[in-house]
């Protein structure tokens, strides 16, 4: 895999993550901007991330420490965790000491727990990004040890009032940062609605259920007029598919697509979950979108982050208890008939521009400069 060639006398900064694409991704993003930057980067993550990532993050030094989760197991398991994460904790202290890097940043989940730890008992500068609109139970924990809290929503829940934090958005990939740069394709009188649906890493079984019962009951006109690109869980694509069967509509099935810029920039609307980074790209690009949060999600976290764009009315939030196909199969009526009235500007279109207005582009460039500004200028 390659490498780049470290220069000794350029500060080193330390980036820790793992697991989910919400840490992953703005890690990335980050690595990309302080690499122009001339900085010299290191990844510290857990067994699952060493070597595994792809972009920016494989090229830099990955190290792995022992980590382990202590949420919802068993008494025995909470305790091999906590013996997992104390090891961690060594592991990243050895490397913190020799490699003495000016500052860590931590994005969240237990894997950057014993590096953040680490970063606190040897007094290196902690930088923490929320990536969600309620502070995740990692970083509740740390976040009042921090130099700087950088977060991806105006108001996070349970971040501590006494540490400096700066707004800068949700750090995106490159190619949706280029795709936001093309116009909403507007729906018009005569075209057919493409509609992306998207469930986060597992699917979402509740839009495999509604969605194909609403299309079923349209008419059979409107079944002509719309194109469903569905994302699922690869065991349910057949069944999926068998859903769909007997309508007029088009559907494209899968569990991945590996051509999200292209698929958001050509969809007049998107039906998804509202994780910190679908909602933050969805928002980047400027399209329309149902957010139906996953309820279990820990402290309801993504009921936050949807209403975060639909307060700015450029998403209408459906709590999953309501999202019903006829409910759906009403809301799809009504974007139909707007177009086939000629209603200008739509709700759509409305919705896009608003979601357009409060989207952030730059989130990796104001997190750079913030680590620069509040850390490492600071220094000098």
């Amino acid at each position: 895999m390659k490498r780049i060639k470290p220069k000794k006398n350029t500060p080193l900064i330390i980036l820790t993550a793992g697991g989910t694409g919400g840490h992953v991704y703005p890690a990335e993003a980050l690595a990309e901007e302080l690499a122009k930057r001339g900085y010299r980067l290191m990844l510290v993550t857990d067994s699952r991330g060493k070597d595994n990532y792809k972009g920016k993050l494989a090229e830099i030094p990955n190290v792995a420490v022992s980590a382990g989760s202590l949420v919802g197991k068993s008494v025995f398991f909470k305790l091999k965790s906590l013996f997992k994460l104390g090891f961690g904790v060594l592991q990243a202290l050895r490397i913190i000491l020799k490699e003495k890097p000016i500052c860590v940043v931590g994005f969240g989940g237990y894997a950057s727990f014993p590096c953040c730890v680490a970063a606190i008992l040897t007094g290196t500068d902690l930088v923490l990004h929320e990536q969600n609109s309620v502070m995740s139970r990692t970083n509740r924990f740390l976040a009042k040890y921090a130099s700087l809290i950088a977060q991806s929503f105006k108001k996070v829940k349970y971040a501590p009032q006494n540490v400096k934090s700066v707004l800068t958005g949700m750090p995106v990939r490159a190619s949706i940062v280029e795709a936001s740069a093309k116009p909403y394709q507007k729906l018009t009188q005569g075209d057919v609605m493409q509609i992306l649906i998207l469930g986060g890493s597992q699917g979402a079984k509740v839009f495999s259920e509604v969605v194909p019962d609403a299309v079923k009951n349209l008419d059979q006109k409107w079944q002509k007029k719309l194109k469903i690109v569905q994302q699922c869980r690869q065991d349910d694509e057949n069944l999926l598919r068998q859903a769909y069967l007997g309508t007029d509509t088009q559907v494209i099935v899968s569990h991945f697509f590996d051509n999200m810029p292209e698929l958001y920039t050509t969809s007049h609307l998107v039906i998804s979950r509202a994780g910190a980074s679908s909602v933050s790209e969805i928002a980047a690009v400027g399209v329309p979108s149902l957010l139906v949060p996953l309820p279990t999600a820990a402290d309801d976290h993504q009921t936050g982050n949807a209403s975060w764009l639909a307060d700015a009315r450029g998403a209408r939030l459906i709590a999953q208890s309501a999202f019903s196909s006829d409910k759906l199969k009403q809301i799809l009526i009504d974007f139909l008939q707007e177009a086939e009235q000629g209603d200008v500007p739509s709700s759509l279109e409305k919705m896009a521009m608003n979601a357009k207005k409060v989207g952030i582009t730059d989130a990796a460039v104001r997190l750079a400069n913030a680590i620069e500004t509040e850390i490492i200028h600071k220094r000098k």
